[in-house]
This record gives structure tokens, sequence and C-alpha cells, in this order.
């Protein structure tokens, strides 16, 4: 019998991925890639080339497709389907302003996060469109609908149809949705862009489908990236998963939707029905990279060097800020290296503290989430970093806890897969695939080892006060 094959797309910040797969067994029969261009503002018509070049000669056979996108990205269409200006996206920080006045106007960061699950920062689509209302109205005047990224993706495969189509995943990353009760904030739109109503996409369920191609293939709600993410990798309670990719993101799956007034944890809804709290910030794997070209190395002789130092770097601590931050919220904030002596001045602790000081940053997110009644037992770790040899020593120590590394695989691409067999399937679950396993685990430290991590992260959390005002506080505490 002919295997049913549907596939799976991850759009994201800096590429688009394919893959093609078993529908019944998820078992990965074809690939395709083809990368975008770099920058934080981008014509979406790049995706759509990219979307092309990917999958030139890959989808023969495919019954069914699902997209999972990079989230909040604002893209904007006229009343013909054009895009009216570039698309904003995640990690573009011009609109912080807007978001501070934002959090202001609608009465504060507790009514925010009651209404629609979030605290407006830079990176959410609500506050890109009051930047775009204040500073270029002609282009906001002329917009007749608001997609995020997935969206147009999903609406440029179906043809450009009248009605465009989302899922509440991706929806509930916008800051005009609330997750709670599944519905469009239309008055928050409104207000945050000037009065103005633009058509926003239908929200579909978790396995129902936005339409066909004119092929005949079947086209899925699609999701935001962290959304598919999670139904690629079957979370269960207790699962946290950090994700170091271009973003660090902390997320896991729960029964109840979040409400966090600090803003460090975003309540997304999930790709299942359920709801995913998340923490994201800016800099992750590119503090590698960052460090390795600073240091004159490459990538595999940066880990031997942040190996070859003792765990704490000589006293030597960095705050990775490299690009601003997201969480804590700064968006104007820059790296900083404290407690630098002549003793501890050397490649390997600096190499060691860079290491050290991305997964403290992404520690104090899994401490929120943690915050918000999310239990968790054990950390997945995945994402590009997580291939680093210093990043999987390190990440034990730092977070305290049992980490597990899914085999390697693009998690992305083959949750929007899963979805595209869910929607095919039209069954109450997804399909159980058996191709995510995990491939080792490494226990958590004890004793000594433990201790040293605690003080790791009470230096990175004093160093974050001195160097921004953020007040010193850890979940640990």
């Amino acid at each position: 019998m002919t295997a049913e094959l549907v596939a799976g797309v991850d759009s994201s910040t800096q590429s688009t991925k394919v893959v093609v797969c078993d529908a019944r067994t998820g078992e990965i029969v074809r690939t395709g890639r083809a990368p975008h261009p770099d920058g934080t503002e981008v014509d979406p018509a790049a995706w759509g080339q990219a979307f092309d070049a990917a999958t030139r000669d890959v989808l023969d056979g495919v019954q069914a497709i699902g997209i999972g996108g990079q989230q909040h990205g604002m893209v904007t269409l006229d009343e013909r389907g054009e895009v009216v200006r570039p698309a904003l996206l995640w990690n573009d920080t011009r609109s912080a302003q807007a978001a501070k006045d934002l959090v202001d106007e609608l009465g504060g960061p507790g009514v925010w996060a009651k209404s629609v699950g979030l605290v407006p920062v830079a990176s959410f689509t609500v506050t890109k469109l009051r930047w775009l209302a204040e500073h270029e109205p002609e282009n906001a005047d002329r917009v007749a609908q608001v997609l995020l990224p997935h969206d147009w993706l999903t609406w440029r495969l179906l043809g450009g149809p009248e009605t465009a189509f989302t899922d509440r995943g991706d929806a509930s990353g916008t800051g005009y949705f609330s997750p709670t009760e599944n519905a469009y904030r239309p008055d928050v739109l409104a207000h945050a862009f000037g009065g103005r109503t633009p058509d926003l996409p239908t929200v579909l369920g978790p396995a129902e489908a936005a339409g066909h191609t004119a092929g005949g293939m079947l086209v899925s709600a699609g999701t935001g990236d962290n959304m598919a993410a999670a139904l690629a990798l079957e979370l269960e309670p207790g699962d946290a998963v950090i994700s170091i990719g271009t973003s660090g993101t902390v997320f896991g799956v729960t029964e109840t939707g979040a409400a966090d007034a600090s803003g460090l944890v975003a309540g997304f809804a999930d790709a299942t029905g359920r709801f995913l709290p998340l923490t994201a910030a800016l800099n992750a794997a590119r503090v590698l990279t960052a460090g390795a070209a600073m240091l004159g190395v490459d990538l595999p002789e940066f880990d031997r060097l942040a190996l070859a130092a003792e765990p704490g770097a000589g006293g030597l601590t960095l705050l990775p800020y490299l690009d601003g931050e997201r969480t804590p919220n700064l968006p104007g904030a820059t790296g900083s290296i404290h407690g630098l002596t002549r003793a501890n001045m050397t490649p390997e602790n600096l190499a060691r503290a860079t290491v050290e000081g991305l997964l403290c940053g992404l520690a104090a997110g899994l401490d929120a989430v943690r915050a918000q009644g999310m239990a968790v037992r054990r950390v997945l770790l995945i994402g590009g970093g997580a291939q680093s040899a210093a990043i999987r020593a390190v990440a034990p120590i730092v977070l305290g806890l049992p980490v597990v590394l899914p085999q390697v695989g693009e998690y992305v691409a083959l949750g929007a897969a899963r979805q595209a067999a869910w929607a095919l399937a039209g069954t109450a679950e997804p399909p159980a695939w058996q191709g995510i396993e995990n491939r080792l685990v490494l226990d958590e430290p004890a004793g000594a080892l433990r201790a040293t991590g605690i003080e790791i992260q009470r230096r990175h959390l004093e160093a974050r006060e001195a160097a921004h005002g953020v007040p010193a506080k850890s979940g640990k505490d």
C-alpha cells in the first residue's frame, strides 16, 4: 500500500525548512531548505520565494501540508491583497515606546494579562501596529488586512482568497486575541491602530483545514513556531522545552492559561486546544557565534575553551544582551562583563562566562513559568544551540534539572507536518508518531556542583540589577 505523505514547513527568521513525512508513522522521506534575507524588516515576497525554492521537487505525492512560522511578525495587506510595507519581525524593537504607551493607556499590565494573556513588549504585533499608525499613517490608512507570517504563507498557498486563516496558537501572540476566550479583541486592535479596524484571519480549530491548493493538496490551519515544536515533541505535563535558536524560548503545555502581570510569561495558546506559557529571550545561539568571533575561533574551539574553564568562570559574569532583550524587557540594553580581574581574564573564562550567561538568561525564564504554576520535572533542550558541547555540559549545572536531548530534528517543520496529518485524518487526536525519541539524558547535578550553579545564577542576577536596575530576584532564592 502506498503511504500517505504530508509536508510541514518551518518559515523561521533565517530560512524555510520543509520535511515530507509518512502521515501514519512520521518517518521523514524528503526535505528541502532555502535561506531568508537577514534583518528585522523583510518583504514577505522573500518568504514566498524561499518557500518555492525549498519545496521544489519535494511536494510530489503530498496530500496535505501545514505551515509553522515565526511568531508576531506584522504583515499588512491593502484591499487588493498587495503588501503595504515590509513586514516587521518579532526581533524588531522600534515599537518599544509604543508598547509602554499601550500598557499605560489600557489600564496597566494586569489588565492586559487578564484580557489577552500577555503584557505588550516590542515583539508583539499589537505594538508594531501602533508604531505604524504613529510613524507611517499613510501606510496605516492603506491597511485592509493584518496577517502573521504563517498566515500570509497559508493565504498565498491557497491562491490569495478573500478570507485568510490562522490558528489560536499563533493568534495568541498578537496582543489582540484572548486565548482563554478564544476570540479577537477588536477594541484593543482599534485602540492600538488609531481607530482603524482591518480584517483579521479566521481562527480555525486544531485539526481544521484552511482549504485546498489548486492542485488539491489539503492545507491545515498552520501555527506559530513554538506551538509547532510543542506538537512535534508531544509534550507531557512536567516537560519544559528550552529552545536555543535565533531567539531563546522556554515553554510547556498546560490545561489553563497564564496571566502574568509582570509580563515575563506570555500566556499563549498551543496547537492542540491547550495553553503554552512561554518566555522568550532575544539573545540565544548568536551569543555563541558572537563569542567565538570575538575570540577569533570557530565554534568547536569555542566549546573546547569553555569546557577547559572551571564552572563559574573564575568569577567572571557576562550579561549577553547583545541585541537588547525581551525577557527582561530591556530593548535598549547592551551586553556587559562583570567581575573582570587580571587573574580571570583568559579566553577560557570568557568563553565559559558566555555560555553561562546565555543559560542564566534562560534559567530566569524557567523560573518565570514555574511561578505561573507550571510544574517542571525535566528540560528538553532543542535548537541549533543545543548542539554545542559546552551548552550540553553546562545546562544541567545552571538549570539544576535533568536535561534531555531529543534526537536532532526540525521540530517546527515536524510539528507542522503532524498537524497536516491530523487535519488529513480528521480524528479527535493527532496521530501518534514514533519518530521523536529521547537520545541522551544529562542527570541533574548534586552537591557542590549544584551549589555552583546556584551561585552562577545569583551573580548573573546581581550583575543584571547593577547594570540595568532589574531586581535580582530568582525563583530559587
